[in-house]
Formats: C-alpha cells, sequence, structure tokens
C-alpha cells in the first residue's frame, strides 16, 4: 500500500468522522440555547474537513493514473477500502458524539463569555483544556440505543432520504474516479461528473432533509418537541448515515459503470 493510498483511507475517515459529529450540532444548539454560535464554532472543523477532502481527490486520481499507466485494468478492492474507511470515520463519530457535546458546549459556553477563537483555540490545547478532553471522554450509553422505539416516533422518510443521500455523496468521487478504468478514454470528462452525483444528493439533502431538520430544532427551542425526542431522531440520522456508507459498497461498480457510459454521451 503506497503513502498515497494511507493518506487517502486517513483522510477519508476524518472526513466522515466530522460529518457524522456535525449530527450533534443540533443538540449542543438547542441545550445550550445557542444555535448560531454553536453553528459558528463547528464550522472550524467544517474547514478541516473541506481542506482534507482538497487532498482526497487528487491523490486517488492519481493513484488510478499511474495505474493505467501500468496497464491495470481495474482495482476494485481498493475502492471498496476507501468504502470502508467511510463507515470506520462515521462509527468512531457516532462513539464520540456524547464525548463531542459535552466538549462543544463548553466551548460555546466559553466563547459566550470572552468571544475570541483563537483564545478558544489555545485554551482547548492548553493543560487544563486536554485534562477537560481526557475527562469527558466517554463511550454512548447502554440506554441511548436500548432506550430507541422501532415503531413509535420512528422518522422513515427521514431515515431513508439520509440512507440513500450518505450512499450516494460516499461513492460520487469514487465512481468517477473508478469509471476511468471502465472508459480511460473519457477519464477526464468522467472525472467531472462527479458534480451530478452530488447534486442529487444535494437535492435530497436542501429539499427534505434540512428543512426537517431545522423545524424541528426550531420545535425543540419553542417547547413543542422534547429534548429526549429529538436526541431520538439525530440517533436515528446517525445510524441511518453509518448504514448510507454500507449500502454504498453495493453501489459502487453499477454507479461507475453509469458514469463510464454517460460520459460517452456528455
Amino acid at each position: 500500500m503506497t503513502p498515497q493510498i494511507i493518506i487517502v483511507l486517513v483522510l477519508t475517515a476524518v472526513i466522515n468522522l466530522i460529518v457524522t459529529l456535525s449530527f450533534a450540532v443540533r443538540i449542543v444548539g438547542v441545550t445550550t440555547g445557542r444555535i448560531a454560535i454553536t453553528f459558528s464554532l463547528f464550522n472550524i472543523l467544517v474547514l478541516v474537513s473541506r481542506t482534507a477532502n482538497t487532498f482526497q481527490a487528487p491523490l486517488l486520481a492519481k493513484t488510478v493514473e499511474d495505474e493505467l499507466k501500468q496497464q491495470v485494468t481495474g482495482n476494485e478492492g481498493l475502492f471498496r477500502l476507501i468504502i470502508l474507511s467511510c463507515t470506520i470515520g462515521s462509527v468512531i463519530g457516532a462513539a464520540l458524539i456524547p464525548s463531542f457535546q459535552r466538549m462543544l458546549s463548553k466551548a460555546v459556553e466559553h466563547f459566550s463569555v470572552h468571544r475570541s477563537v483563537p483564545r478558544l483555540l489555545y485554551l482547548g490545547f492548553s493543560g487544563s483544556g486536554m485534562q477537560f478532553i481526557k475527562e469527558n471522554l466517554k463511550m454512548p450509553s447502554r440506554e441511548s440505543i436500548t432506550g430507541l422505539h422501532p415503531v413509535k416516533g420512528f422518522p422513515r422518510k427521514m431515515f431513508l432520504f439520509n440512507l440513500v443521500a450518505t450512499a450516494i455523496m460516499t461513492i460520487s468521487v469514487l465512481c468517477c474516479v473508478y469509471a476511468a478504468y471502465l472508459n480511460p478514454d473519457y477519464r477526464t470528462t468522467a472525472s467531472n461528473l462527479s458534480g451530478v452525483i452530488n447534486g442529487v444528493a444535494t437535492l435530497l439533502m436542501v429539499l427534505f432533509i434540512d428543512p426537517h431538520s431545522s423545524v424541528l430544532t426550531d420545535d425543540v427551542v419553542l417547547g413543542k418537541v422534547s429534548v429526549s425526542y429529538f436526541r431520538q431522531y439525530i440517533t436515528y440520522m446517525v445510524i441511518a448515515r453509518v448504514a448510507g456508507t454500507l449500502l454504498a459498497q453495493l453501489l459502487l461498480l453499477p454507479g461507475a459503470a453509469l458514469i463510464a457510459k454517460l460520459a460517452e454521451y456528455v
């Protein structure tokens, strides 16, 4: 395994870890009553995720280019390993959500007083900050899973939308890069079609998932929905995300074949 592939696997896991942690942001927002500050502070991690994403695709594309020069006709195992790193990152992120909620709540509290991101970062990396992180690293409680009600309050549509959107976003770039093996003559066109695939997932997010989550967040703030139900809803969405990365394994080859064919007619 080359250093480039190791970097891609690590970056992929980090990106999915951060995306999974984003589910905790709304919970922290409603429990602290400072939704805007919470999202603003989380954008620091989003910046890390986006920076990692800018390196991920070029490194993977370079690997495929090198293999095509060596007459390699496919490397399915590598792409499935990358999707597995998505699953691993999502699972780790899910396990860290309770700890992240405590840390983000503390960060919101500190920022509300001092109103300085550099000072907040300094505190986070200080001895006391590291001690706080160590003391608050805890696994999700058993009640958070066993307390779920499969029938009562189960958001079926949102679960399905999140499942499909996650699967599509997981394979969007991978399908386009893998299509280079299937249709080398149109590999440049195929690599640029990732936006088309992501567009489908984005539509699901913008038209259905985000509006529903936003309304639910406001309902919690207004007292129309309990915090416990909201936590249960977030747990279901996290499960849907992890399941979506597993579904991506099934969609990889059909998606790549579709992109390879579509590249000929663009």
